[in-house]
């Protein structure tokens, strides 16, 4: 991604000056105005998102990450997507994604430590 660099003085003021203008005083005639196909051309904000990513350290089956892999580059990236489809799949069937152990209705209890107890 492109850094931006800070406004100069001018710009600042420009920027500063424009927006105390009223909407009817801002010359927009070098804008064209959208017209339908415009609008059925657009991409929504949407696909445009892209999620925070966190670097994680976790187990998975060996077998799993070499079935991964053995598909090409880019196996984390397919894993995500592989966990995304299943999130979004447990949703729309509205599983709460609390607690619940996978492929079971009970509750995960905190496990506490006799030594942390007294």
């Amino acid at each position: 991604m492109r850094k931006l660099s800070r406004l100069t003085t001018a710009q600042a003021s420009n920027l500063k000056r424009l927006a105390s203008m009223p909407d009817s005083e801002i010359d927009t005639s070098d804008i064209p105005e959208w017209i339908q196909t415009d609008f059925e051309h657009s991409v929504p904000f949407s696909s445009l998102y892209k999620p925070r990513k966190l670097q994680i350290t976790t187990r998975i089956d060996a077998d799993v990450v070499q079935w991964l892999k053995s598909s090409g580059t880019r196996y984390q990236s397919r894993l995500n997507r592989i966990l995304r489809q299943a999130m979004e799949a447990s949703n729309v069937r509205g599983d709460s994604p609390s607690r619940k152990r996978a492929g079971s209705g009970k509750t995960v209890r905190k496990q506490v430590s006799k030594k942390g107890r007294r």
